[in-house]
């Protein structure tokens, strides 16, 4: 059983000065409507403090207050589009070479060309979705100060534990200014304090400078690694996050910072964390009456039962196929990649949306052998010359809403395949990075890193490792896992000619496009309310 369970009702009208949905504890955070009342007054009763936390968790899997995300939270948008893991999908991964969208839903289709403008809505529901979360977390946070948990008379066991939320609360806050940092740059500021101001802008330097204050602080509270409910956040979180900061340090500040990258990686690794592996028993093809075994070690990470025995996952955005009914999230990334003549029984759902599938770019990175390099061929072409035709471009596997054992998920079209935020592949590779970038740590160490993950991905090992080759062995590794257009970015290779990819720059072989496409735009309709506000260059 999954830990810490998510539901539409614990996303409740969260912005500062709005009522709040109280919802019942009960059942693993299996919420009810109980009555409406201020935010003030839910505080007095630690009963309430779970399923108020869980709304601001419910803030990255959700879209809406109903079921299929109905009564969105962002207004002017779909509620299945506006969910903050299918949007950062759509910003980090389509705009990229690992994934082209044949959809042309409103503005969707300027993603992959690179041609999005300030009226873009998915970019500015990404941006909205960001400031949700924010006031969603400003709201826990200010009402659990040291002072209020004292005026309400919370202490004890109780006392430690609200103390962990609101750290918890810090650090999803963090996150979602690393979010806009990374994509927006210059950002207007928020927090528990500023509310009926009107919000002013501060320099990217600034916003790194908060980011990494508050994952400091948020540190010191939260639970030691591994020790809190599956599904929440503890001090291996907070230091992964610090790490992924730092290596992207002189994009946004202009000063490196991979000693720190080193620091903040070695804490997670000796954490207690390893890789996960998972060989099963199949039949043999050859004689049915006996079984072979199959390492699904690699593909085990994006199945519905990813929850179980994964010592791997640092944080994920739990899913459940009877309680998270959305689509977004790993919903989205199974059905959209479905397509063609490709059997949706195969990924464990009802049918395919006929939607993403990758670049040759791409494709080409792997080697034959490699397990991680998973795509769907029959009555695809490797070339796309239509964007729009899901046959043109090989489909890609990544997530399934099957279990280990090959049995479905819970329900055929909601999938319950948790998404992976943050897991130590990752950070092997971070560590990888900031040691050839001069950060110190062991050479010898990196490249056990770099061959422990290809090892298990059943590609060759190597004897020296190199920039590029970590670029691509990040795509390789980590695919569809809303990385790689920053790290295109960290190594220069987002914008410019050094890299192309197919319809980079909107056409078909690929083209540079202006430097400015680092950063989205500031949506217009904040501009237009908020003077205080420029927007980014080139927009």
């Amino acid at each position: 059983m999954k830990n810490f369970r998510i539901t539409r009702n614990t996303i409740a009208a969260a912005l500062l000065g709005l009522t709040l949905t109280v919802s019942s504890c009960v059942d693993d955070l299996r919420q009810e409507p109980v009555t409406e009342v201020t935010g003030a007054l839910l505080y007095k009763d630690f009963s309430n403090y779970k399923s108020l936390l869980a709304k601001l968790y419910g803030g990255l899997a959700l879209g809406g207050q109903d079921s299929g995300d109905g009564n969105g939270d962002i207004a002017g948008i779909d509620g299945g589009f506006s969910i903050y893991t299918r949007l950062l999908y759509t910003m980090q991964v389509i705009t990229t070479d690992e994934a082209v969208i044949g959809w042309n839903d409103g503005s969707l289709h300027e993603f992959h060309k690179m041609i999005w403008t300030p009226a873009n809505e998915f970019s500015n529901a990404m941006y909205f979705r960001l400031y949700t979360e924010i006031a969603y977390c400003n709201e826990f946070i200010k009402n659990t100060t040291d002072e209020k948990l004292s005026q309400n008379g919370i202490t004890g066991e109780n006392l430690n534990e609200a103390k962990a939320m609101r750290a918890e609360a810090k650090f999803l806050r963090a996150q979602a200014y690393y979010h806009l940092l990374d994509m927006f740059g210059n950002v207007p500021f928020v927090d528990e304090t500023t509310f009926g101001t009107v919000p002013k802008q501060i320099s990217r330097p600034e916003v790194f400078a908060y980011v990494e204050n508050q994952l400091k602080e948020a540190e010191a509270e939260l639970k030691a690694p591994r020790t809190n409910e599956y599904g929440r956040l503890d001090k291996a979180a907070a230091w992964t996050l610090m790490a992924r900061l730092y290596l992207n340090a002189k994009v946004y500040t202009g000063t490196e910072r991979n000693a720190d990258v080193i620091a903040y990686c070695d804490k997670v690794i000796n954490a207690g964390y390893s890789l996960k592996n998972k060989v099963i028993q199949v039949p043999d093809p050859t004689n049915p009456n006996n079984t072979i075994a199959k390492d699904i070690s690699y593909e085990s990470l994006f199945l519905a039962d990813n929850h179980v025995a994964n010592p791997e996952n640092i944080f994920s955005v739990v899913y459940d196929g009877q309680r998270t009914q959305t689509n977004g999230g790993t919903t989205y990334l199974v059905h959209a990649a479905i397509g063609g003549s490709m059997d949706p029984k195969d990924f464990g759902v009802n049918g395919g949306w006929g939607g993403l599938r990758t670049t040759k770019a791409f494709v080409q990175k792997f080697e034959p052998n490699d397990k991680r390099g998973r795509f769907y061929t029959a009555g695809q072409t490797l070339e796309i010359e239509d964007l729009g035709n899901f046959n043109d471009g090989y489909a890609f596997i990544k997530y399934k809403n099957l279990k280990s054992d090959g049995s479905a998920g819970s329900h055929e079209n909601w999938v319950e395949t948790d998404l992976p935020m943050y897991r130590l592949a990752d950070v092997y590779l971070m560590y990888a990075e900031a040691n050839l970038r001069g950060g110190g740590g062991s050479a010898a160490t990196a490249l056990g890193y770099v061959n422990a993950l290809r090892a298990r991905a059943g590609a060759s090992t190597v004897s020296v490792l190199n920039l590029d080759f970590i670029l691509d062995e990040r795509s390789r590794e980590l695919s569809w896992e809303m990385t790689r257009r920053t790290d295109l970015i960290r190594f220069g290779k987002f914008t410019s000619s050094s890299y192309l990819w197919p319809w980079k720059g909107n056409v078909k072989n690929g083209t540079s496009v202006p430097e400015y496409r680092n950063l989205f735009p500031i949506p217009t309709n904040d501009l237009v309310v908020n003077p205080n506000l420029t927007q980014n260059p080139g927009y």
